[in-house]
Formats: C-alpha cells, structure tokens, sequence
C-alpha cells in the first residue's frame, strides 16, 4: 500500500487526449481459464466502494495531474477499467434508488430528485434490493457509510437488506463534527452514536474490523463502502479548523460558498485512495483478495474542485461530465487484469452483475432494467441498448445510443457523436434529423414507462441557473 504522503510509483498508462468515449466497442472484459475452475468451488465476497461526487478524471489513472491515487491506479492495473462508465443521475439519492434496485430509479418516488428532507419518503423495505437478495443467498451484509435514502423510523439499511450498518443517513456531514443540516448523523445499526476522529478514516477502520468479522467464518460477505469523500465541506485530513469555522456559522454549513481549494480537494481523494489501499492490503492479509470483487466507482459527475476532462458539464447536469464517471472492478479469479473496457454501464447494472457472480436466485416478479456485465463468457459483446437519463432541474433529457447522444437542456436540443466530440460542442441535429427524431421519438416513449416528476421533486439548493450561466449552446 501506498500511504497518503508518498510518491505514486504507478505511471499513468495514457494521456488526457486518449479518453475520447468509443461506444459499441468490443466488450474486452474476460474471464480467466483458471478463474473458471475456482468460481465452481467458493462464492466471491463483493466490496462496492462508492465515492462521493467524483469527477471522471479525478483519479490519476483517468487522467489527474496534479496529484496521485496509487491505491486505485494499482486497482486499475489488476483489473479492468471502465471507460464508458456512467452514473444513474447527477445527484446522490437517485443514482443509489439504481444501484440498490438495479431498475430505473424514476420507477420508485424515492428516486425523483433530491432533495430528500423535503419530501417524507424513502426506499421501501419491500423493495428487493441487491443486499437484501444477497442476503437470501447466505452472504452476510454490511452498509458502512452513507445512506441518504429515507430516514428512521420507516427507512433504512437495516430495512433493505443489509444485516449491519455504521455511518450517516444524510446527504453529507462535516467530516469532524459529523453533524449535518438536521444535527449530529452518525449510527451504529440504529441507534446515534458520537465518536472523534477524520470521516474518511473512520469509515476506513470500520471497514477492516468488518472484513475481520466477516473472514471468522466460512459464509461469502458483501459489503458497501460509501465513502462521503470528496463531498463537501470541503476538508482534509487536518482541517479541524475549518470544521470549527463552519460549525460556528450555521450559513457556511447551507452554502459553503467560499470554502475549499485545489490542495484540500487532493488531500480529501488522496485519504480516501489511502484507505482503498489499507483494505486491499487487509483482504490480501485474510486470504480473500483473489476470490472477493472490488468494485470502486462514483455516485455522480464531479463538483466544484473536480476534474471531468475531457467531457463538460458537473453534479447536476446532464452533460457527460455530471454522469461519465470512474469504474474500477477487481476480481482475480474471475476477471482478466490490466483491461479497459469501452462498453457503456451504469449505476442499475451492479445489482443484476453481482448477483449473478454470487449465483444468488432472482424470486420470480424480480425484474432488472440493468444488464450483467459479466454475463457473455463466449462472445465478447454485451446487447446493444439505449441508456437515459432526466433531470426536472432545468428541464434537462439524455440518451445514448452507441456513439450518440440526444440531449435536451430547456428548450434547447442537441445530437452528438460522442466519439469525435466528447465536449458535446458540435449540435448535429441539421445533419442527422432522421437520427435525431428517432433518438427523441425514443426518449419520449421511454420516459411514457416512468413515474411522472411531480412538483415536489424540484432539485432546490442546486444555485440559480448554474448550467445556464456556464454553457452556451451551439444553437437551437
């Protein structure tokens, strides 16, 4: 492991200029001749680590240059890197209604929009979900970290599934007080606790006790990690400064307009690619880093100090910047290493995927919109699909088709080709109108099949036309 003060000594394997997005690709993702035989004799452990608000090119491996994640390029280089990643929303709360159900989150009110605290409601606990599944098959499970889908008495991870919890029910905490918009947020199972100590390592420490409990006995374990790094307010490891400041300003705390900087936004990553490397390092020392599934992605696009070179767009935005994120999957015996991958995936494809890997039985009436991602062991391509995505805030839609993308941010439309435009600045609509209707045709009876937005799911606290200010579109 490589510690949060040391010098990368993992080159980065490409330049910014080589991320330019190739949908349709060959799906280079493959499975080992002596990873078969052992997948037929042990379950693989899975530890989901979700980051919070990471940009696409905010690790090193992805094109970060000015600072270094030895912890995850090393991730990378042993297993597969997703190119073509993306995130069900640019917000929080809607990406995990995806991830947990595997299923379109405008299926479910709780996947509408943030926020949360104004409306009353939550993840159903009759709701399959992917811990709750898992833990039908005989895997242990654990929630170590955010939440932020539905508040006690009627919400939560001991309601959906996971057989322990340790974190935060909220949006976001200051990393120090641990104290959110609604107080102190910090749980043991469920009932609040208080403890000291730098969030990030917090959730690192309770990580590795989990994995020692888990790895006393013989029964597979999943185990979500999410982290609130690099979320704001934006602190350090050394910042308890500002957690005072911020705690003795009951404004700074709803806005945080003026905090944070480039150095603090690297040292939050750079902690929190340091406990990646303390787990990887523990599962190694246990016995169970070939046959456990690491996956590391992000909930959303990055924020205000991140880097989504070379897309645009950030949180909140539909722009491939506020949903193109970093995936990063781990899996020895199961998965080649040293991959990328240029297949487009989403957020709602993890709980179809791992409960596959885990040989897990989907009840009949269960039904995923997600796809497995490891499911063609023989051809090399996954099926052809459009993805989409809404967004009420700014009247935002997306689609991707292959290549191209339809997009509409008001009353403004546009057609891309992602592969030779990954700015999204060149609107071929003119040139493709055939294309175009058909993509905005396909939308359009899509969006017919999801829960209409109601007025209560207004995105409020996103800033006054933050997108509108900061993109000048290339015509009607």
């Amino acid at each position: 492991m490589v510690g949060p003060t040391e010098e990368n000594t993992i080159s980065n394997r490409f330049t910014r200029r080589e991320f330019i997005a190739v949908g349709g690709a060959t799906l280079t993702t493959a499975y080992t001749h002596a990873g078969r035989a052992k997948l037929s004799k042990a379950r693989p452990n899975v530890i989901f680590i979700m980051a919070d608000d990471l940009g696409y090119a905010d690790l090193s491996c992805y094109g970060r240059r000015d600072y270094k994640t030895p912890n995850l390029d090393r991730l990378a280089k042993q297993g597969v890197r997703y190119l073509d990643a993306y995130s069900n929303s640019p917000v929080c709360s809607a990406t995990r209604t995806a991830l947990i159900t595997g299923r379109y989150q405008y299926r479910l009110p709780v996947g509408l929009e943030e926020p949360l605290a104004s409306r009353p409601i939550g993840l159903p606990p009759e709701q399959p979900t992917l811990p709750s599944l898992l833990r039908k098959a005989g895997y242990r499970t654990a929630l170590i970290g955010k939440w932020h889908l539905g508040q006690l008495p009627d919400y939560g991870p001991l309601q959906s599934g996971y057989d322990h919890f340790w974190g935060f029910r909220a949006g976001g905490i200051d990393y120090f007080t641990h104290k959110g918009h609604g107080g102190a947020d910090l749980w043991d199972q469920d009932i609040a606790i208080e403890d000291e100590g730098y969030l990030t390592d917090m959730l690192g420490d309770r990580t590795l006790a989990t994995i020692d409990a888990f790895a006393q006995t013989a029964d597979p374990f999943f185990l979500s990690l999410h982290f609130s790094a690099p979320h704001w307010p934006w602190e350090g490891p050394e910042d308890q400064a500002e957690a005072q400041r911020i705690a003795s300003d009951p404004a700074s705390n709803i806005v945080h307009f003026d905090g944070g900087s480039m150095a603090t936004y690297a040292a939050m990553v750079r902690r929190m690619d340091y406990q990646v490397g303390r787990i990887m390092d523990r599962l190694q020392k246990r016995g169970l880093a070939d046959n456990t599934i690491v996956v590391f992605t992000s909930d959303n696009g990055g924020e205000r100090f991140s880097d989504t070179w070379p897309f645009s767009g950030r949180k909140t935005e539909l722009l491939e910047g506020g949903i193109r994120v970093p995936c990063i999957v781990r899996w020895p015996v199961g998965l080649s290493a040293d991959v990328d991958n240029n297949v487009p995936c989403v957020s709602m494809d993890w709980a179809p995927t791992l409960l596959a890997a885990c040989r897990a039985d989907i009840p009949s009436g269960v039904t995923f919109d997600g796809v497995n991602l490891f499911a063609d062991r023989t051809r090399s391509t996954v099926p052809a699909r459009t993805l989409f995505w809404r967004m009420k805030w700014m009247a935002q839609e997306a689609s991707r088709r292959g290549n191209w993308k339809y997009l509409k941010i008001g009353e403004n439309k546009f057609l891309f080709d992602l592969a030779t435009d990954p700015l999204e600045r060149a609107n071929l609509k003119s040139r493709e109108p055939e294309l175009f209707a058909s993509m905005e045709t396909e939308y359009r009876l899509w969006n017919r099949t999801m829960l209409p937005i109601s007025s209560e799911s207004e995105a409020h606290g996103f800033g006054p036309s933050q997108m509108a200010d900061r993109y000048d579109p290339p015509g009607p």
